[in-house]
Protein backbone atom coordinates (compact mmCIF):
# COMPACT_ATOMS: atom_id res chain seq x y z
CA UNK A 1 0.00 0.00 0.00
CA UNK A 2 2.86 2.77 0.81
CA UNK A 3 4.24 2.34 -2.78
CA UNK A 4 0.64 2.72 -4.23
CA UNK A 5 0.49 5.98 -2.67
CA UNK A 6 3.95 7.35 -3.64
CA UNK A 7 2.15 6.53 -7.26
CA UNK A 8 -0.71 8.80 -6.14
CA UNK A 9 0.32 11.55 -4.41
CA UNK A 10 3.19 12.20 -7.58
CA UNK A 11 -0.52 12.21 -9.62
CA UNK A 12 -2.09 14.77 -7.74
CA UNK A 13 0.84 16.88 -7.80
CA UNK A 14 1.35 16.84 -11.49
CA UNK A 15 -2.26 16.77 -12.45
CA UNK A 16 -4.38 19.97 -12.71
CA UNK A 17 -7.60 17.88 -12.59
CA UNK A 18 -8.35 14.94 -10.53
CA UNK A 19 -11.24 12.59 -11.84
CA UNK A 20 -12.49 11.01 -8.38
CA UNK A 21 -14.22 7.92 -10.09
CA UNK A 22 -17.11 6.24 -8.12
CA UNK A 23 -19.46 3.46 -8.52
CA UNK A 24 -22.44 4.30 -9.10
CA UNK A 25 -24.39 1.91 -7.65
CA UNK A 26 -22.69 2.63 -4.07
CA UNK A 27 -21.23 6.52 -4.15
CA UNK A 28 -20.53 7.14 -1.09
CA UNK A 29 -19.12 3.81 -0.31
CA UNK A 30 -16.44 4.69 -2.75
CA UNK A 31 -15.68 8.09 -1.86
CA UNK A 32 -11.96 8.28 -0.86
CA UNK A 33 -12.34 11.23 1.51
CA UNK A 34 -8.69 10.98 2.60
CA UNK A 35 -7.80 11.99 -1.51
CA UNK A 36 -10.39 14.30 -1.72
CA UNK A 37 -8.74 16.61 1.02
CA UNK A 38 -5.51 16.46 -0.10
CA UNK A 39 -6.82 17.68 -3.49
CA UNK A 40 -8.61 20.39 -1.39
CA UNK A 41 -5.11 21.17 0.14
CA UNK A 42 -3.00 20.80 -2.91
CA UNK A 43 -6.08 23.86 -4.75
CA UNK A 44 -6.44 21.32 -7.48
CA UNK A 45 -10.08 20.87 -9.18
CA UNK A 46 -11.85 17.77 -8.78
CA UNK A 47 -14.14 15.86 -11.67
CA UNK A 48 -16.63 13.11 -10.19
CA UNK A 49 -17.16 10.77 -12.66
CA UNK A 50 -20.54 8.13 -11.78
CA UNK A 51 -19.01 5.35 -13.26
CA UNK A 52 -21.29 1.71 -13.39
CA UNK A 53 -24.18 4.10 -14.62
CA UNK A 54 -25.51 0.93 -16.79
CA UNK A 55 -26.16 -1.28 -13.44
CA UNK A 56 -28.24 1.76 -11.93
CA UNK A 57 -31.80 1.83 -12.96
CA UNK A 58 -32.85 5.17 -14.03
CA UNK A 59 -34.94 6.54 -11.44
CA UNK A 60 -32.29 5.65 -8.86
CA UNK A 61 -29.64 8.00 -11.30
CA UNK A 62 -31.61 11.04 -10.43
CA UNK A 63 -30.79 10.98 -6.86
CA UNK A 64 -27.15 10.17 -6.72
CA UNK A 65 -25.15 13.32 -7.69
CA UNK A 66 -26.35 15.16 -4.67
CA UNK A 67 -23.57 17.87 -3.79
CA UNK A 68 -20.47 16.12 -5.98
CA UNK A 69 -20.32 18.53 -9.27
CA UNK A 70 -19.11 19.33 -11.43
CA UNK A 71 -20.08 15.44 -12.25
CA UNK A 72 -20.84 12.93 -14.79
CA UNK A 73 -22.37 9.87 -15.48
CA UNK A 74 -20.43 7.55 -17.47
CA UNK A 75 -20.67 3.66 -18.48
CA UNK A 76 -16.92 2.71 -19.28
CA UNK A 77 -18.51 -1.03 -20.58
CA UNK A 78 -20.90 0.49 -22.93
CA UNK A 79 -18.52 3.64 -23.34
CA UNK A 80 -21.78 6.26 -22.39
CA UNK A 81 -21.04 9.51 -21.77
CA UNK A 82 -17.02 9.94 -22.51
CA UNK A 83 -18.03 12.40 -25.32
CA UNK A 84 -19.43 14.36 -22.43
CA UNK A 85 -17.07 13.86 -19.95
CA UNK A 86 -13.76 15.22 -22.33
CA UNK A 87 -16.10 18.03 -23.18
CA UNK A 88 -16.55 18.41 -19.38
CA UNK A 89 -12.70 18.08 -19.04
CA UNK A 90 -11.79 20.93 -21.97
CA UNK A 91 -14.79 22.95 -20.21
CA UNK A 92 -12.96 22.95 -16.71
CA UNK A 93 -9.11 23.59 -18.46
CA UNK A 94 -10.75 26.63 -20.77
CA UNK A 95 -9.76 24.71 -23.77
CA UNK A 96 -5.81 24.32 -22.72
CA UNK A 97 -3.94 21.28 -22.76
CA UNK A 98 -4.30 19.50 -19.36
CA UNK A 99 -3.03 16.74 -17.50
CA UNK A 100 -5.64 14.79 -15.90
CA UNK A 101 -5.20 12.38 -12.84
CA UNK A 102 -7.53 9.49 -12.26
CA UNK A 103 -7.99 8.01 -8.73
CA UNK A 104 -10.40 6.20 -7.05
CA UNK A 105 -11.13 2.84 -4.70
CA UNK A 106 -9.75 -0.81 -6.52
CA UNK A 107 -12.38 -2.17 -8.89
CA UNK A 108 -14.90 1.07 -9.84
CA UNK A 109 -13.54 0.81 -13.10
CA UNK A 110 -10.63 3.50 -13.84
CA UNK A 111 -8.20 1.71 -16.19
CA UNK A 112 -11.72 0.80 -18.00
CA UNK A 113 -12.69 4.36 -18.35
CA UNK A 114 -9.32 5.58 -19.98
CA UNK A 115 -9.71 2.99 -22.25
CA UNK A 116 -12.77 4.49 -23.23
CA UNK A 117 -11.54 7.86 -22.97
CA UNK A 118 -8.65 6.90 -25.63
CA UNK A 119 -10.17 4.87 -27.95
CA UNK A 120 -7.98 1.89 -27.22
CA UNK A 121 -7.20 -1.08 -24.68
CA UNK A 122 -4.27 1.78 -23.33
CA UNK A 123 -5.02 0.61 -19.72
CA UNK A 124 -5.21 -3.30 -18.91
CA UNK A 125 -8.04 -4.12 -17.35
CA UNK A 126 -9.26 -7.03 -15.15
CA UNK A 127 -12.67 -7.38 -13.06
CA UNK A 128 -10.55 -8.40 -10.14
CA UNK A 129 -8.85 -5.41 -7.45
CA UNK A 130 -5.32 -4.16 -7.83
CA UNK A 131 -4.47 -5.32 -11.40
CA UNK A 132 -3.12 -1.40 -12.23
CA UNK A 133 0.10 -1.68 -10.28
CA UNK A 134 2.47 1.50 -11.13
CA UNK A 135 1.81 5.28 -12.27
CA UNK A 136 0.56 5.07 -15.96
CA UNK A 137 0.47 8.33 -18.77
CA UNK A 138 -2.31 8.01 -21.47
CA UNK A 139 -2.73 10.56 -24.23
CA UNK A 140 -6.05 10.86 -24.98
CA UNK A 141 -5.71 13.22 -27.97
CA UNK A 142 -3.41 16.68 -28.42
CA UNK A 143 -5.06 18.20 -25.12
CA UNK A 144 -5.62 15.66 -22.44
CA UNK A 145 -2.97 13.29 -21.05
CA UNK A 146 -4.51 11.25 -18.42
CA UNK A 147 -2.22 10.01 -15.32
CA UNK A 148 -3.56 6.51 -14.10
CA UNK A 149 -2.48 5.47 -10.78
CA UNK A 150 -3.49 2.19 -8.88
CA UNK A 151 -6.54 2.33 -6.86
CA UNK A 152 -5.75 2.61 -2.85
CA UNK A 153 -8.04 2.64 0.23
CA UNK A 154 -7.89 5.30 2.87
CA UNK A 155 -5.26 4.77 5.03
CA UNK A 156 -7.17 3.73 8.40
CA UNK A 157 -10.29 2.13 6.52
CA UNK A 158 -11.04 -1.78 7.66
CA UNK A 159 -14.37 -2.37 7.07
CA UNK A 160 -13.84 -5.87 5.11
CA UNK A 161 -17.73 -5.76 4.25
CA UNK A 162 -17.47 -2.71 2.81
CA UNK A 163 -14.35 -3.34 0.94
CA UNK A 164 -16.21 -6.64 -0.44
CA UNK A 165 -19.30 -5.21 -1.73
CA UNK A 166 -17.17 -2.35 -3.63
CA UNK A 167 -15.10 -5.28 -5.18
CA UNK A 168 -12.17 -3.65 -3.66
CA UNK A 169 -11.44 -6.99 -1.96
CA UNK A 170 -12.06 -9.88 -4.84
CA UNK A 171 -14.72 -12.62 -4.00
CA UNK A 172 -12.51 -15.45 -3.87
CA UNK A 173 -10.67 -13.47 -1.05
CA UNK A 174 -13.05 -12.96 1.15
CA UNK A 175 -12.96 -14.94 4.77
CA UNK A 176 -16.62 -13.93 6.02
CA UNK A 177 -18.30 -15.00 2.38
CA UNK A 178 -21.32 -14.91 4.62
CA UNK A 179 -21.53 -12.54 6.50
CA UNK A 180 -20.62 -9.82 4.15
CA UNK A 181 -23.19 -11.59 1.07
CA UNK A 182 -26.19 -11.04 4.20
CA UNK A 183 -25.35 -7.90 4.60
CA UNK A 184 -25.49 -7.13 0.74
CA UNK A 185 -28.26 -9.04 0.74
CA UNK A 186 -30.41 -6.45 3.75
CA UNK A 187 -29.18 -3.57 1.38
CA UNK A 188 -30.02 -4.45 -1.86
CA UNK A 189 -32.95 -7.55 -1.03
CA UNK A 190 -34.87 -5.86 -3.83
CA UNK A 191 -32.20 -5.93 -6.40
CA UNK A 192 -31.48 -9.40 -5.67
CA UNK A 193 -34.43 -10.89 -5.48
CA UNK A 194 -35.58 -9.86 -8.63
CA UNK A 195 -32.05 -11.05 -10.55
CA UNK A 196 -32.31 -14.44 -9.08
CA UNK A 197 -36.67 -14.73 -9.21
CA UNK A 198 -36.57 -15.57 -5.62
CA UNK A 199 -39.10 -14.97 -3.21
CA UNK A 200 -39.26 -12.03 -0.26
CA UNK A 201 -37.92 -13.36 3.42
CA UNK A 202 -37.43 -10.97 6.17
CA UNK A 203 -34.40 -13.41 6.98
CA UNK A 204 -31.63 -12.80 4.90
CA UNK A 205 -30.49 -16.16 5.39
CA UNK A 206 -33.75 -18.02 3.92
CA UNK A 207 -32.38 -15.91 1.01
CA UNK A 208 -29.50 -17.19 0.90
CA UNK A 209 -30.74 -20.53 0.98
CA UNK A 210 -33.18 -19.89 -1.42
CA UNK A 211 -30.04 -18.95 -3.73
CA UNK A 212 -28.40 -21.99 -3.07
CA UNK A 213 -31.08 -24.70 -3.85
CA UNK A 214 -31.83 -22.88 -7.17
CA UNK A 215 -28.33 -22.91 -8.25
CA UNK A 216 -27.95 -26.39 -6.82
CA UNK A 217 -25.03 -24.92 -4.51
CA UNK A 218 -25.26 -28.45 -2.17
CA UNK A 219 -23.26 -29.74 0.49
CA UNK A 220 -23.38 -33.70 1.40
CA UNK A 221 -27.25 -34.67 2.36
CA UNK A 222 -28.80 -32.28 -0.12
CA UNK A 223 -28.09 -29.08 2.92
CA UNK A 224 -27.47 -25.61 1.31
CA UNK A 225 -24.06 -24.43 0.98
CA UNK A 226 -24.39 -20.79 1.82
CA UNK A 227 -20.70 -20.13 1.76
CA UNK A 228 -20.90 -21.42 -1.97
CA UNK A 229 -24.12 -19.63 -2.53
CA UNK A 230 -22.09 -16.81 -0.67
CA UNK A 231 -18.82 -16.22 -3.39
CA UNK A 232 -21.39 -17.15 -6.32
CA UNK A 233 -23.73 -13.85 -4.95
CA UNK A 234 -20.51 -11.43 -4.50
CA UNK A 235 -19.40 -12.55 -7.99
CA UNK A 236 -22.19 -11.70 -9.50
CA UNK A 237 -22.26 -8.17 -7.83
CA UNK A 238 -18.77 -7.67 -7.98
CA UNK A 239 -18.42 -8.63 -12.09
CA UNK A 240 -21.81 -6.49 -12.92
CA UNK A 241 -24.40 -8.96 -13.06
CA UNK A 242 -26.73 -7.55 -10.73
CA UNK A 243 -28.01 -3.97 -11.58
CA UNK A 244 -28.85 -1.75 -8.33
Amino acid sequence: MPSFWKHVNKVLKEAEIIIEVLDARMVEDTRNFEIEKKIQTLGKKILYVFNKCDLVKDDKLKTIKGDLRPSVFISSKDKLGTTILKKKILEMSRGNAVTVGIVGYPNVGKSSLINALSGRGSAKTSSESGYTKGFQKIRVDAKILLLDTPGVLPRKEKDVAKHSKTGALSYGKIKDVEGVALELIEEEKKTILEFYKIKDSDDPEEVLEQIAFKFNKLSSGGKANLEVAARMLLKDWQTGKIKS
